[in-house]
């Protein structure tokens, strides 16, 4: 086996592999001596198929096999003795288009390394991180916010007719052509006017109604409605008015702190405080991880795989340009150029990715089975009642878990820094904590 260098330019590399025919053949003399005492064949017994038979029969077939474990054999030994850790997948391209059997084979074969990461001394980093506490007009402020999700509803003085927003309760019962329908009546029924509960035209038809009365609504179910037997059929609702009642927030009481899971209003109180303050430490440890990213991105400076910053800016590119066009969903879509702007971001998300990723594998540092797991639950809760669906589909898709694991091993890259730069706290307000993030947003 013969490697010849092509391809010496910056971080390109290309070389000429050359298998000869004997080392070709030996290799497949080889797999079919391991296959031979499992081969049975009519005429013969078990194990004693002639060797040239066997290669008659099945020479073409371990010829191809022989021939890739040969050159992705190479490989190995190559990236093993030169030290070379190439960017992407190799491009590996076979010469001569007339090749047969008795010939050598000559691989082409072409990447890009990765550079050299020079050491940084992390003690040496100097951070900012902002502090805020939950003040007690933040609490009551979320305070008020709860009472107003769990409102009630009081009566409305006598005649009072109902408004928008108000709960009627009624007695109703549904007809279609002078015949009740399954479903479509109810007694002491509470809607609130406007929530959009029932179908279209109903709760607007009932806004002017007053206790006692008894009133006629006249409504077609839509075109597209579930249940196929009522789509697109009038339907006359016959309605008796029990009770007219105006919203009201709810009071801030130990009633109002049992129904958000607390024993009284005090502890209701500490965990908002609690909630709140944990939103903020998240949101300060965002803007740290910037103010991070952005001293480590002044402190490295390397030559980058020309390929993968191609890919990032297009990436960014692509992804922009769906931003600016939200309604369009898919990749039908005029091609899509990338700017230097582009070019100039991906240059630094590449050049931070390599390092935070020499950073890691240096330090040992890496995304453990229960933190996958956990990401994977954690995102799988967005889609209630297809939890277990959508485990399987990470657990099968290499790709997703990898977008999924990428972030993970960032943060804790982040954190290990974080333990060896030097940090100074600096007390702020929730506004200023706002500002600072909208800041990353504009940067």
């Amino acid at each position: 086996m013969q490697f010849t260098e092509t391809l010496n330019e910056g971080l390109k590399r290309g070389y000429e592999i050359t298998i000869t025919a004997a080392e070709l053949e030996s290799k497949v003399n080889e797999k079919l001596a391991e296959a031979q005492p499992e081969v049975e064949m009519k005429g013969f017994r078990k194990g004693k198929v002639p060797m040239a038979l066997l290669k008659k029969q099945f020479g073409p077939k371990v010829l191809g096999e022989a021939m890739q474990e040969a050159v992705d054999g190479a490989m190995n030994e190559h990236f093993e003795k030169s030290g070379d850790r190439p960017a992407m997948q190799p491009k590996v391209e076979m010469k001569g288009e007339n090749w047969k059997e008795g010939d050598d084979v000559q691989v082409d074969m072409s990447y890009e390394m990765l550079p050299e990461i020079p050491e940084l001394d992390l003690a040496s980093i100097s951070l900012e991180k902002l502090v805020v506490k939950a003040k007690d007009e933040d609490v009551k402020e979320a305070l008020e916010n709860l009472a107003g999700q769990a409102k009630t509803f009081n009566d409305r003085k006598e005649g009072a007719k109902a408004q928008s927003g108000d709960q009627v309760t009624m007695d109703f019962l549904g007809k279609i052509d002078g015949e009740a329908f399954e479903g479509g009546a109810a007694e002491d029924f509470p809607l609130e006017l406007g929530s959009g509960q029932f179908i279209p035209g109903f709760e607007e038809k009932l806004e002017g109604v007053v206790v006692g009365q008894e009133i006629d609504v006249d409504v077609p179910f839509p075109d597209d409605y579930q249940a196929e037997h009522l789509a697109g059929k009038m339907a006359t609702f016959t309605c008796n008015i029990k009770a007219v009642k105006k919203p009201g927030k709810a009071k801030i009481d130990d009633e109002l702190a049992k129904q958000f899971g607390a024993e009284d209003l005090a502890g209701l109180k500490t965990q908002i405080s609690e909630r709140l303050e944990s939103e903020y430490s998240g949101a300060a440890r965002a803007v740290m991880k910037r103010g991070l990213l952005d001293e480590l991105d002044k402190m490295v400076s390397f030559e980058l795989p020309p390929s993968l910053v191609e890919a990032e800016a297009g990436q960014i590119a692509h992804q922009l340009w769906h931003d600016d066009n939200p309604d369009v969903e898919g990749h039908d879509h005029p091609e899509i150029e990338t700017t230097d702007e582009h070019k100039t971001l991906a240059e630094r998300r590449v050049r931070l990715g390599l390092l935070l990723a020499e950073l890691g594998r240096k330090n040992e540092i890496d995304v453990t089975d229960a933190e996958m797991t956990q990401a994977i639950m954690a995102q799988a809760r967005q889609y209630p009642g297809q939890e277990r669906q959508f485990f399987e589909f990470v657990q099968q898709n290499a790709q997703v878990q990898q977008q999924m694991r990428a972030p993970i091993f960032e943060d804790k890259v982040c954190d290990y820094i974080f333990e060896l730069a030097t940090i100074a706290e600096k007390e702020t307000d929730q506004d200023g904590l706002k500002a600072a993030v909208d800041a990353l947003d504009d940067a």
